[in-house]
């Protein structure tokens, strides 16, 4: 509510600087705080319901910041303040509350002829009521996520999503974060007023945040409902504060005062400081209607927002009590819904995917389309060649498929964009769109050469260091690591080895038991094979099999590294090994950023080189998996133990698995996967039981 007695001086033309804290006293911090908070909500309204700021940016930083700093030295935090915008103490679960009114579903049809049949009940059910006059409202049917906004004396109480139309959870502290949610209402609203919705991400924003993650590594969104609805479930404030998200209101669900009808409620929607959509049609002829929705159908791909349809309303209030509405949806109301796209659709942008290996993967953002029944928003262009083979460039309307019925890709051009020749293609930067380091051209192909310096390269070369390719760390998959990397415990493998339980149960989803059984993992993995510690590395093209010829040529890793430093063509005389992946292990092992990391790992891990079949062939045929923590040994001990006498030791439970190995602290993942194979569990004292009674001498191999 704005302060009366006198005029605000923060609102036309605002000063960029204050004076000192210290200088002012608690009543004057008081009232220039409230002074700021009512001009930061009046400058709030004029950005993003009326799209015409009066200040610039810098001069609304600089009063948001006087107030946030006057709130922090002086106490005056209030629960609507426009600094809740930023977000705060993260969330353990939301509340589920029920809803002011129901928040029923929409009857809907993508038929014109559904559409008139909806006219003619409405008309004949009113008629019989005397209502003769029947008017509709049009509007575009958001893809977002419907809320419902209370408010109390002008106040937001609550945010909470739709859920069942009944109940929903309450994520009032993601919604404060969002610009153009208003935590005081402006003018002169009804006591008691509760609003419905949709939040959404806008098409540009939603690409540009969608190319980010695909840069950082990460798996992007399928599309802007889909990235919405993500985010506002975040149980961490400041994630959703950080994301693009918008509203628009477009019904009243609780009041204390009602208008008559639908249009005035929409009017006056933007003097509270509700944004509206400026798409909205009133009509009275269902003609008109039918006649919009096709409107929007041909302006869909150049609206700044996802609709998938229009909403046709009654506009009186009076004539939608009377049609009243069913267990599922409001009778009052109609939603003439779009086709799909199907399969052809532009291309938005081009974001570039850094693989392990410092492989560039160009993607291609895609307006959301329908391909095979799945709603594609990305396809990979392949490589620079192919890229250029097609002509492809931003802006194309290109054909969309999916390989092999999975994986989308760029079939061909249909249309060249209204900027493009038809000789124009996509050109990739001269650097890595993440650390900044050179692309280099390999025949097709195209590579960061920032090695493990590189983020995108360093969090998947951990991710490859845990999987069952590498050694096979339980628990560390790829959400995992992601989640360990953006809170800043690992900055490259090594850090692995300084986790400690602390610092995993203090992020989400990790109790004490969770945390301690990584760990064990961990622990676990510090006397690896020679051979797994070699191809967990993630040196490129050598996998298990050139990595087990190489750890029976060369008895250290720092063999293997001084051969491929001062004479790399000694390494083609192992097995598995030709010109181009001597050539690749010498450029690894150059590289001083894998080489600063393969010293950091080589000061907690010890690789143990395999002495060869020199036990017998007690265990021949068979094939042992190891999971958990054990006492006797180490897991790679126990690994190098039963193929010396025959065995096979995998890393993951399959159909061929005679027995599972389970230790101390084993995740359930292997023993859920050898129970669904009829794979028997033994216990680690069980195992070394099978051991001797093949006539393996335990004490010879350390044991008793």
């Amino acid at each position: 509510m704005p302060v009366a007695d006198e005029e605000n001086p923060y609102l036309e033309e605002p000063p960029t600087e204050f004076e000192p804290l210290e200088d002012i006293s608690d009543e004057a911090a008081e009232r220039q705080a409230d002074r700021l908070r009512e001009a930061v909500r009046e400058h709030d309204r004029r950005y993003y319901v009326e799209g015409a700021p009066t200040i610039a940016d810098r001069t609304y930083d600089a009063l948001f910041a006087r107030l946030r700093d006057l709130e922090e030295a002086f106490g005056l935090e209030t629960p609507d303040s426009p600094t809740r915008a930023v977000g705060g103490e993260p969330l353990e679960a939301f509340d589920t509350v029920e809803h002011v009114a129901p928040m029923l579903s929409i009857d809907q049809s993508g038929e014109a002829e559904d559409v008139r049949e909806f006219d003619r009940r409405v008309r004949r059910e009113l008629e019989a009521a005397g209502i003769e006059e029947v008017s509709y409202v049009c509007e575009p049917k958001f893809d977002g996520v419907s809320m419902a906004f209370v408010y109390e004396e002008g106040r937001l109480e609550r945010a909470v999503t739709r859920g069942d139309g009944r109940e929903g959870d309450d994520v009032t502290q993601n919604a404060r974060t969002i610009g153009s949610v208003p935590g005081r209402l402006h003018d002169d609203p009804p006591a008691r007023f509760a609003v419905r919705g949709e939040v959404y991400m806008p098409k540009a924003a939603f690409q540009a945040h969608n190319r980010e993650r695909i840069e950082r590594g990460e798996e992007p969104f399928a599309n802007p409902r889909n990235a919405t609805a993500g985010t506002i479930r975040q149980l961490d404030p400041a994630v959703v504060a950080e994301r693009p998200l918008e509203v628009f209101y477009f019904d009243v669900l609780d009041a204390s005062e009602l208008a008559e009808t639908h249009w005035e409620e929409l009017e006056t929607f933007p003097s509270y400081g509700l944004r509206v959509t400026d798409r909205v049609e009133r009509v009275t002829e269902i003609e008109d209607a039918i006649a919009y929705r096709n409107r929007l159908l041909e302006e869909r791909d150049d609206l700044p927002f996802e609709i998938d349809g229009v909403v046709i309303k009654v506009d009186s209030r009076d004539a939608r009590e009377e049609l009243g509405r069913t267990a599922r949806h409001d009778r009052w109301a109609f939603a003439y819904k779009f086709p799909a796209r199907a399969e052809v659709t532009p291309i938005v942008d081009v974001a570039l995917q850094v693989g392990r290996t410092g492989r560039v993967t160009p993607v291609a953002l895609l307006e959301p389309v329908d391909v095979g029944g799945v709603t594609v928003s990305r396809a990979s262009l392949h490589n620079p060649e192919e890229i250029e083979a097609k002509r492809v460039a931003v802006g194309d309307t290109v054909r969309v498929s999916r390989a092999g019925d999975v994986i989308p890709y760029v079939e061909e051009v249909v249309e060249k964009g209204r900027e493009n020749s038809s000789e124009s293609y996509y050109q990739l930067p001269e650097r890595c769109p993440v650390c900044g380091s050179p692309l280099e051209r390999d025949g097709p192909l195209a590579y960061c050469t920032g090695g493990l310096a590189c983020d995108a390269q360093r969090r998947r070369s951990i991710e490859y260091y845990a999987s069952d390719a590498g050694l096979d760390l339980e628990g560390l998959g790829e959400r995992s690591v992601r989640q360990l990397v953006e809170a800043g415990l690992l900055e490259s493998v090594a850090d692995l080895y300084e986790l400690e339980v602390a610092d995993l149960e203090a992020l989400e989803g990790w109790g004490e038991t969770s945390a301690e059984n990584v760990l064990g993992e961990i622990a676990a993995s510090r006397e690896p094979d020679l051979e797994q510690f070699l191809a967990a590395l993630g040196i490129p093209h050598v996998g298990p099999a050139t990595a087990r010829e190489l750890a029976r040529e060369f008895a250290s890793v720092e063999a293997v590294r001084e051969t491929a430093l001062e004479s790399p063509a000694d390494l083609e005389s192992v097995d598995e090994i030709g010109e181009t992946v001597a050539e690749a292990i010498s450029e690894f092992f150059a590289s001083e950023g894998n080489a600063a990391v393969v010293d950091a790992l080589l000061e907690h891990v010890s690789p143990q080189a395999s002495e060869g079949n020199a036990g017998g062939d007690a265990l021949e045929g068979v094939t042992v998996v190891f999971t958990g923590s054990l006492s006797e040994l180490t897991r790679s001990e126990a690994q190098a133990l039963v193929e010396a006498h025959g065995a096979n030791a995998t890393s993951s439970v399959s159909g061929n698995t005679d027995y599972l190995v389970e230790g101390e602290n084993a995740g359930t993942r292997k023993r859920e996967d050898a129970e669904a194979n009829g794979v028997t569990v033994r216990s680690e004292a069980e195992f070394l039981e099978e051991l001797s009674a093949r006539g393996i001498d335990l004490e010879a191999a350390g044991l008793e």
